[in-house]
């Protein structure tokens, strides 16, 4: 009895290890897949060509189509996939091409923030959202004013969020707290090579150093 005991322990032990590395290994291919996704995201982002764009972007929603039926609870996978669904959306520049389209990634979106709350680049991308659309899409400029605050206290690398806050700023006519903040912007992208934001830093800094220009004719858009 005593012999039937120490191995039933050792089964259930055998079974909780096996278990364990089968939840890791998934966990692991989790990660992989909103990692591969939001690589394509960022090299769609950085490509010229039209073409080579969309290639990257929809490489990017497979991939993060996959993280997300593996792991629904991934907050990355759906991060991942709002990521490249966004540049889908606004391929051929900021306008919306789709109604059903935009709804399906903000709901990416939510998700990813009701997963993780404390999500830096889904707080930094929600709060640019919010202080961009129009009110009949959800857009809140107030709050989205507050959310792009705290990221950037909470996340001293982020660069998303400093070039959307400062965009708001100059709005306000604080012009001298948005050149602080775009500046910072393009240092902390130099120092962290994230190329692609590299010349929106330098666009926004050439707006706000011209004297009077609106914000209308600024060649910078915050992304998502």
């Amino acid at each position: 009895m005593i012999a039937l005991k120490l191995s039933l322990i050792v089964i259930g032990t055998a079974i909780g290890i096996f278990l364990q590395a089968v939840t890791t290994r998934a966990d692991d291919m989790v990660g992989d897949l909103a990692g591969q996704a939001l690589e394509e995201c960022e090299r769609g982002r950085a490509a010229t060509d039209r073409a080579v764009r969309l290639a990257h972007f929809e490489q990017g929603r497979m991939l993060g189509e996959q993280a997300v039926a593996r792991n629904e609870r991934s907050a990355d996978a759906h991060f991942s996939l709002f990521c490249n669904l966004g540049e889908l959306l606004r391929i051929d520049g900021e306008s919306l091409t789709s109604l059903f389209g935009f709804r399906r990634m903000m709901n990416e979106l939510d998700r990813a923030l009701e997963l993780d709350p404390a999500h830096i680049d889904a707080l930094s991308a929600k709060g640019t959202l919010l202080v961009k659309l129009p009110g009949l899409l959800g857009g809140d400029s107030e709050k989205g004013e507050r959310i792009l605050e705290r990221v950037v206290r909470m996340a001293p690398k982020a660069v998303n969020a400093r070039l959307a806050l400062a965009k708001v700023r100059h709005e306000q006519g604080r012009h001298q707290e948005a050149l602080t903040l775009a500046s910072d912007a393009l240092a902390i992208a130099q120092q962290y090579k994230r190329t692609t934001f590299v010349s929106e830093a330098k666009a926004m800094l050439q707006q706000l150093r011209k004297v009077g220009a609106p914000s209308t004719t600024a060649s910078y858009a915050p992304r998502f």
